[in-house]
Parts: structure tokens; C-alpha cells; sequence
């Protein structure tokens, strides 16, 4: 399924109506392998793009933010590619047993949350 979402969004970009009914099912896989927190991105992720026709959520910053540069720094949000950080949030749950892709999916969560 998450081969399938990915080809599909090289493809066709973001299609809301098929794309939408894959992270449900995709979803309902994860309900089955109790994984929480890929559960959770998963809806906020369907949600978010029904609401917006998009995925404006950006690509984790794997920098830790210096706060010195804090106020020098342009945001990531202006530079937000829906396609590739959509595609880079669903390949993080193919992997859950990687702490990076953890982490990751934390801060997509709260991003999605926050939005």
C-alpha cells in the first residue's frame, strides 16, 4: 500500500480523491499492527489534505535549530513541496522501528496538530 501511494503521487501529484481513500486504508493497516502514533499521522494527514487540497506541511528539519541564527533564518514553510514532503511522511511509515523515522513522524504529528 505504501509502494502504491508513493508511485501514485510521482504520477499524478496529489489526486485528493484516490489518494484520500489510500491513507484510510493504509490506516486501517496500521490500526491492525497497533502502531499509535502512524495511526494518528495518518488521519491528521487525510484531514489535512481534505481541508486544503494539498499537504502543507514541510519536510522535518533534521538540523537541530541554533537559536543564535533563530531570527537570520527563512522558514521552511515558504519552500513547502506538498508532493515530496507527502512522500517522505508516508515512506517514514514503512519503517517504525527506526528512531529517526519516529522522530519524524512526532514532528509531523505536532505540525499537523499545530496547522
Amino acid at each position: 500500500m505504501i509502494d502504491k501511494i508513493l508511485v501514485d503521487l510521482d504520477a499524478n501529484g496529489i489526486n485528493t480523491d484516490s489518494l484520500i481513500d489510500d491513507l484510510k486504508k493504509l490506516r486501517e493497516y496500521a490500526l491492525e499492527e497497533q502502531i499509535p502514533l502512524v495511526v494518528k499521522v495518518l488521519r491528521y494527514t487525510y484531514e489535512h489534505i481534505e481541508e486544503n487540497d494539498s499537504f502543507l506541511i514541510p519536510i522535518p528539519d533534521d538540523e537541530p535549530i541554533d537559536e543564535e541564527e533563530e531570527g537570520t533564518t527563512t522558514t521552511k514553510e515558504e519552500t513547502v513541496d506538498p508532493i515530496e514532503s507527502l512522500k517522505y511522511m508516508v515512506a517514514l511509515t514503512k519503517s517504525v522501528k527506526n528512531k529517526m523515522n519516529i522522530s519524524d513522524l512526532r514532528e509531523y504529528r505536532d505540525a499537523l496538530m499545530a496547522y
